[in-house]
């Protein structure tokens, strides 16, 4: 079997954007591997769930977005691994790749006590700065006199993720985030403040809608139609100084309930594994050192070449997660599952993944190749 696609840090993937945003800003000490046009001003526009093999797929729905993807500037970028909110937003605000920030996808080890922590929902009392220590990317360009803001859904302020991947731009709140106006106003009034701005805008309606519904639904389509013409009115809104990239943070897969491995119902195939983590798409599982070689190879025989199962060791070498910190290693499981085509590895433990029909995690291109749309 091929081995998976290995995101290319330091050339193109998430990590790459601010850095580039920061050349063209003309602040030194950054890699430009973009390349992207000069400007004082930018609003960096995130939707959650934009791969560009789906906007590829439904381009007649989004005729704004296709004007900016035939633009000369536009490209496309990968996520880093895993293919998930997590890791590729923390990728994006630090610009370091997972194995430097240590947000091992959408749930797994807690480096502080161990157990399970989901990075979205996070845990009570549990610090940022101490599952993620590293200066985020905007923490360091405020340092350097560029005027940083987020407008962002108002339940995410002071949140893990946040204070993770974002910290060091003003939080704007977004109560209700259907209201298209207030937000392209508030991220117009933050792309107006000081002699150099960068507005961090975040949608995630098409994400949600993806796992719910699935994205090759007219219930996907419609959520991309709204943000399409919401991309096209805040391009309106923006004076011309101003520019706009437009990135996802992964694709989707839509994976029927026929294509689920689900590890409960295996015999023995659970044997010997103290922790569950990562999700569908990307399955991570936590054993005792001396048990690794053994539940590589039950894993390996089950999923045959419905996955690509590796250890944590044999991951690194592969480089499938950037240079990894050693401190940060042991966040990833010790065997990894990643499902190729439309399988998942589902569990028991977890009964609110039964409820998803889109996914994403694992390292194809569908789920890894993001646009960047610049405007």
């Amino acid at each position: 079997m091929e081995a998976p696609p290995v995101p290319a840090y330091g050339e193109s993937t998430l990590a790459d954007v601010v850095p580039s945003l920061a050349t063209s800003l003309g602040i030194d000490g950054w890699d430009d591997a973009l390349g992207l046009p000069a400007s004082d001003r930018w609003v960096l526009f995130l939707v959650d769930g934009l791969g560009a093999h789906n906007l590829a797929a439904a381009l007649e729905e989004a005729p704004f977005l296709a004007s900016l993807l035939a633009a000369d500037a536009s490209t496309t970028v990968t996520s880093g691994a895993p293919s998930t909110t997590a890791t590729s937003i923390t990728s994006l605000g630090t610009a370091l790749p997972p194995g430097q920030h240590g947000i091992a996808g959408y749930a797994f080890r807690n480096p502080v006590g161990g157990g399970y922590l989901n990075a979205l929902t996070w845990e009570p009392g549990l610090s940022a700065l101490d599952v993620q220590p590293r200066l985020t990317a905007f923490e360091r360009l405020a340092r350097q006199g560029v005027t940083l803001t987020s407008v962002s859904p108002a339940r995410f302020a002071g949140t893990g993720l946040t204070e993770c991947a974002l910290r060091g731009a003003r939080f704007h709140p977004v109560p209700d985030e259907d209201d298209h106006p207030a937000r392209i106003q508030w991220t117009a009034d933050g792309a107006a403040s000081g002699e150099k701005a960068l507005v961090y805008l975040y949608e995630r309606s098409l994400d949600h809608t993806g796992h719910g519904m699935g994205w090759q639904t007219e219930h996907w389509r419609a959520a991309l139609r709204r943000i399409d013409a919401m991309v096209r009115d805040l391009r309106d809104a923006l004076p011309d100084d101003v520019r706009l990239l437009v990135t996802g943070d992964h694709g989707m897969i839509d994976s029927p309930q026929d294509r689920w491995v689900i590890a409960e119902d295996v015999p023995h195939l659970l044997d010997d594994i103290t922790l569950v983590a990562g999700e569908g798409r990307f399955r991570q599982f936590y054993c005792d050192r001396r048990h690794v070689d053994a539940v590589a190879t039950r894993w390996r025989a089950i999923m045959g070449d419905r996955a690509w199962v590796a250890t944590r060791d044999e991951a690194v070498d592969a480089g499938w997660f950037g240079p990894v910190d050693r401190r940060l290693a042991d966040r990833w499981g010790d065997v990894l599952v990643l499902c190729r085509d439309d399988w998942a590895v589902m569990t028991r433990a977890q009964p609110k993944e039964f409820g998803l029909v889109g996914m994403h995690g694992s390292l194809t291109e569908f789920e890894m190749r993001v646009p960047v749309l610049v405007g």
